[in-house]
């Protein structure tokens, strides 16, 4: 090894011993330097930490706080504008709970760098003196104050949806406007401020409200339809047979009572509305009040038959019958009443009559006499003769149905004074007064005996009380005691006579008065039907009491009249056979039970020569 050798190796050797020092020199020059930086930062902030682009480095705990509070005015000073409509609500971030704490924010920026272990805490020196860090202030922010503070815009925004209304109250119209509902969305609202106020930003919002609108808000056009119609009366018309017209009125206070509002729904995707309409039950029971006056039965047409042409002459045109429609009426009226009518014609059902004035009497098989039958009433007086005329007239050219059972009650209908009767003798209560109607047995006792012996079926006959000899008269005015028990009596409405139509054939009857006389008579078919009978006669006779003598104050001295007449009791019985097509159709019997009649005379106070024996 040469000298040169030697020497670099001891140089090496020189370096390599004092490496160690130098190393040790600068480790020392480093901590010296790190205990001269902490103790210049000892009660300051590192450098390069900065909050919210603030650069704090070097300042202390108040200089940094300070700085801060005077930095970052958002708490008090930010601008949180809500607004709905033309309405706003100014608010800053405290009233809304948000606070940004300047001294905590400025304890966050001193402990950085200063917590953790050594080495990560010289790391984070290092990151902030070269780089520079970037904190967040710390703030506070209670969410709880924001949402009282929005309840009370809430409060000022909400409103429940209300729907409108309409009521009457009498005939008063009470109608509220619907109100659209509106909500506002606070947890809408409440993820907006979170947004702005965790990134300090002024905030100008339009409020989420959710509004709602009503199925019905506006009932206008109804309670304008409601006034309309309670404006006047409604007035109900109908017009008769005769070309009359009738009205019923109802006034708007009762008209009020029977109209109905009710909600009516739509169809799909149309919201509801209220409906005016009449209250149909209560119409109904109005209506169904009315209709029995109303109605009209169909008359058949009233025919005599011509003896000459054997043709159907019309002497009483048919009259077209009608019952009050009440359900098509109900329709007409609400209908007519919602269009703005306020006079409606009321709805009929026409009922047509069985025979109208184009029949034929080939068409009714009337096409012969087929039985005549004549009483007599001579002597009557004017009174009795009115009122076998004014019956009798009610019968003539009346048709009665094949198989129908035939009242002449009902034919007859009210006997009184207004329908022409006048006052004659009548029995009544077991004596001969005067009553309206005398007479009316004659027309009854005639129809007896036509039907009997046209050999029809008879269902109700009632004799009279005693014999009265109008019904036993022959033609020359004497007295035929075979035709006693051939009498009937009728006293409408207690008291009937019926008889049945058992043929398959119309049947016409014509009454005709003569001189004292009354003729029925029936045209029909002639079915092969005879009539065979036999009478008893007046049997078991018993003789009329004694005439009766009572004093009447209202008569003269001297004045007597005869008030009720003498008649022998007697029974009879009489049995008819009605064949047919050679064979026994069908029999019937009468029996009639007359009582012995006394004669009643009264006459005036002081009169005298009446028999003392027979005196009341």
């Amino acid at each position: 090894m040469n000298a040169r050798t030697d020497s670099n190796k001891n140089t090496l050797l020189q370096v390599f011993l004092a490496l160690p020092l130098s190393l040790l020199l600068f480790g020392g020059v480093v901590v010296m330097l790190l205990m001269g930086f902490e103790l210049v930062y000892a009660d300051r902030i590192y450098p390069g930490v900065s909050v919210n682009d603030l650069d704090l480095s070097g300042l202390t705990l108040n200089e940094a706080s300070d700085l801060l509070a005077e930095a970052i005015p958002y708490t008090y000073e930010g601008e949180i504008t809500l607004r709905y409509g033309e309405k706003t609500w100014d608010a800053s971030p405290v009233d809304l709970g948000y606070l940004i704490d300047p001294s905590f924010s400025a304890r966050e920026a001193f402990a950085h760098g200063r917590e953790g272990w050594l080495p990560g805490n010289l790391l984070e020196k290092s990151r902030a003196w070269f780089s520079g860090v970037q904190l967040s202030p710390v703030a506070f922010y209670d969410e709880r104050m924001a949402l009282t503070y929005l309840q009370s815009i809430a409060a000022e925004i909400d409103r429940p949806v209300l729907e409108a209304s309409l009521a009457l109250e009498g005939a008063e119209i009470v109608v509220n406007d619907g109100q659209v509902g509106r909500v506002l969305d606070v947890e809408g609202t409440l993820a907006l401020l979170r947004t702005a106020l965790s990134q300090m930003q002024d905030l100008e919002v339009e409020l989420p409200v959710t509004e709602t609108e009503p199925d019905i808000i506006d009932a206008g056009p109804q309670a304008d339809l409601a006034r309309d119609i309670l404006s006047e009366p409604l007035t109900l018309t109908a017009t008769d047979g005769e070309g009359e017209s009738d009205s019923w009125t109802i006034s708007p206070e009762d008209l009020a009572a029977m109209l109905r509002i009710s909600r009516e729904e739509n169809g799909v995707g149309e919201k509801p509305a209220y409906a005016i309409n009449i209250n149909e039950t209560l119409f109904d029971v109005y209506l169904r009040s009315l209709a029995p006056d109303l109605a009209i039965n169909p008359v058949n047409a009233r025919f005599i038959f011509n003896d000459d042409t054997r043709e159907l002459e019309v002497i009483e045109p048919a009259v077209i019958g009608r019952s009050l429609d009440v359900e098509g009426s109900i329709q007409q009226i609400n209908t007519e009443l919602m269009a703005g009518a306020h006079q409606i014609p009321l709805q009929f059902t026409t009922r047509q009559p069985e025979v109208t004035d184009d029949a034929t009497g080939e068409e009714l098989g009337i096409t012969e006499l087929v039985q005549q039958e004549t009483s007599y009433f001579y002597g009557s007086d004017a009174a009795r003769v009115q009122n076998i005329d004014t019956a009798a007239s009610e019968f003539h050219g009346l048709l009665i149905p094949p198989g129908e059972t035939f009242s002449m009650a009902q034919a007859l209908g009210n006997i009184s004074l207004e329908n022409g009767y006048a006052e004659a003798l009548i029995i009544y209560g077991g004596q001969t007064i005067q009553g309206v109607g005398g007479g009316v047995c004659q027309v009854s006792t005639t129809l007896f005996r036509t039907v009997f012996f046209a050999g029809f079926p008879i269902l109700e006959r009632h004799a009279h009380a005693y014999r009265v000899g109008y019904y036993e008269m022959r033609p020359d005015g004497s007295k035929d005691p075979n035709l006693a028990g051939l009498d009937a009596t009728v006293y409408v409405p207690i008291v009937d006579f019926k008889f049945t139509n058992d043929t398959d054939h119309w049947l016409l009857m014509e009454t005709y008065m003569g001189n004292y006389s009354l003729t029925w008579k029936f045209y029909s078919t002639n079915d092969g039907r005879t009539v065979s009978w036999e009478t008893t006669g007046p049997t078991n006779v018993v003789p009329a009491p004694e005439p009766l003598y009572r004093e009447n104050p209202d008569l003269e001295k001297g004045e007597i009249e005869k008030v009720d007449f003498a008649a022998d009791g007697a029974e009879i019985s009489i049995t008819r056979t009605v064949d047919k097509d050679d064979q026994v159709h069908f029999s019937d019997s009468f029996y009639t039970k007359f009582q012995p009649w006394q004669a009643i005379y009264e006459y005036g106070p002081g009169t005298e020569g009446i028999p003392e024996s027979e005196e009341d």
